[in-house]
This record gives C-alpha cells, sequence and structure tokens, in this order.
C-alpha cells in the first residue's frame, strides 16, 4: 500500500507541480491537492493521510497556526513547504516544534533543475516521515524539562567530546536532550540537516532553553564544557585537536552522502582526532549519512 498524501498550497502552480510531480514518486499516491487549511482539515478528518506537505503562507489561517490548532486534535505527519528567508526560518523551526517532522525550502530559481532537485528531496522526506510514530513524536515534543540556571563553565582543556548526528525529526529531539543536559556537560558538536539561515535561527533557538552555551560554529571555535555548536548550513563542520584543545573547522567541499554538512564528516573526524576521548550519538538518518562516520568511531 503506498504512502497517501495531501498537498497544502494555495499556488495553484506549486499544486499543480507537487501532484504530478509526487505522482509519479515509487509508493507515493497523492489523494488531494487543496489550497487552504479548512479544506485541509476537512481531509485530514476524512481521508486520514499519511503524510501532508503544508505550505508557510496561506490565506486565511498560516500554516503554523493550523498545525498549532490541528496537531492536539488529529495528529497527523507533516513536511513543511518553506521559503529560504530569515522569517521563514523562525515560522518553520516554530512548525516543528508544533509537531511538523521536517521540512523543504523552495527553489530560488523557478528553473527546472531547482524544482526537481526539491521535488527529489521532498519525495525522501516524505518517505521518512511516514516511518514515523507520530504518537511518539508528540510526546517528545511536548515534554516539558525543566532546566536549571543558566551556569556557562569556563572554557577549558577537556578530552571528552559529544558529537551528534540528526536529520528527519531531529530538531525536537535535540532539543529535548541538550534541555536535560548539566551545565557543564562536556563539549557537544552537532550536525543536523538543515539549510543555510535555519541553523543559526535553530542555534539561537537552543541557546535561549539549554542550560548551555549553544552557538552555530564557526572555523576555530573552541570545544569546551557547557557549549554546543551546531554546523552551519551548507558547510561541512569537523573536529581538530590543537595542543589539549579541541576545535572545529568549518568548510565548503563536496556533498558527502548526499549532505553538507554531513554527519559522517563529522564522526570520521571525531574519530580520528578524538578516538576513545568521544560519544558518537545517531538521532534519525536520512539515507546512509553518518553510518560509516560511526562505525570509524566504533573501531
Amino acid at each position: 500500500m503506498g504512502i497517501r498524501v495531501l498537498v497544502v498550497d494555495d499556488s495553484a502552480l506549486v499544486r499543480s507541480v507537487l501532484r504530478d510531480e509526487l505522482q509519479r514518486a515509487e509508493e507515493i499516491e497523492v489523494i488531494a491537492a487543496v489550497s487552504d487549511v479548512y479544506a485541509a482539515r476537512d481531509r485530514i478528518v476524512i481521508d486520514k493521510p499519511d503524510v501532508i506537505t503544508l505550505d508557510i503562507e496561506m490565506p486565511r489561517m498560516d500554516g503554523v497556526e493550523f498545525l498549532r490548532r490541528i496537531m492536539p486534535q488529529y495528529p497527523v505527519r507533516v513536511v513543511m513547504v518553506s521559503a529560504l528567508a530569515t522569517a521563514h526560518a523562525e515560522l518553520t523551526l516554530q512548525a516543528l516544534r508544533y509537531g511538523a517532522i521536517d521540512f523543504v525550502t523552495k527553489p530560488m530559481a523557478r528553473n527546472g533543475a531547482s524544482i526537481s532537485n526539491m521535488v527529489d528531496e521532498l519525495v525522501e522526506k516524505i518517505r521518512a516521515a511516514a516511518k514515523v510514530d507520530i504518537a511518539r513524536h508528540n510526546t517528545m515534543r511536548e515534554k516539558s524539562v525543566v532546566t536549571g540556571v543558566r551556569n556557562f563553565a569556563l572554557a577549558r582543556s577537556t578530552d571528552k567530546i559529544i558529537a551528534i548526528g540528526a536529520s528527519t525529526g531531529g530538531t525536537v529531539a535535540i532539543e529535548s536532550i541538550l534541555k536535560q543536559m548539566p551545565p557543564d556537560t562536556p563539549g557537544i558538536v552537532v550536525v543536523q540537516h538543515m539549510p543555510p539561515v535555519f541553523t543559526k535561527q535553530f542555534a539561537d533557538r537552543l541557546n535561549a532553553v539549554v542550560p548551555m552555551e549553544v552557538k552555530e560554529a564557526e572555523s576555530g571555535d573552541r570545544i569546551h564544557r557547557g557549549r554546543v555548536l551546531i554546523a552551519p548550513g551548507e558547510r561541512h563542520l569537523s573536529v581538530m585537536r590543537s595542543g589539549g584543545a579541541y576545535m572545529v573547522r568549518c568548510y565548503e567541499g563536496d556533498k558527502v552522502n548526499g549532505h553538507r554538512p554531513s554527519v559522517s564528516v563529522l564522526l570520521a573526524s571525531v574519530a580520528k582526532h578524538a578516538a576513545t576521548n568521544a560519544v558518537g550519538v545517531m538521532l534519525t538518518g536520512m539515507g546512509a549519512d553518518g553510518a560509516d562516520g560511526m562505525l570509524a568511531m566504533r573501531n
């Protein structure tokens, strides 16, 4: 049985493109394409789609507000469709906190190649979303953790690193985990599959709600207790040793396992430079990214 998808977008052109392109994908069946959230609500209640794609900007009620209202009554797997802009990045991260599983960004250029790449990514994320236990996902999202006083540790040499890799559903999982960490937790480095702008917004959001310092990583940043470094979008993040301290390097490069930043790049560098002084954590996956890096750390 295929993955039954509901497309929600106010643009007739986008609805047509998504409906036609998704229908061509193996395992996916588009049951409807509607123009606003009120029609979407009716379809969700009647047809019970496996996954819906939801635009941020919608008439009468935006996608984020709709998500906030619909999730408590009719939990559904949602992949958001967002513009690549600062304002939309903030709204998209709100959507993830309200229960959306993942998102894709609309292409800046309206050429065939850009649209095709976006659709390919959307297909991949729809397939991943369809496998998510939505009840468990929402339980984790709603979990409230009381954090202690923010008490950043002084930068100092450390021989321990926690390296975290995540993709679909990872933003919610990462926030849930970091909220439970004490302020003097060993330095944490994170690769979350996410485009530029979104990674900065994500880091800023975490910095406001967890007991450690969180920032989007820059080359030369020191890894130390009480600090979390998030890989910037479209940049690989690797760990290197400088004397008794660990530091990070952010750089452009070819995509690895189809991703930049790549979890495997991070974990391979941790295996090389930190070895048994590090712990590797794979929260969620997208394709094979992270698998060989975890093996390198294990070995």
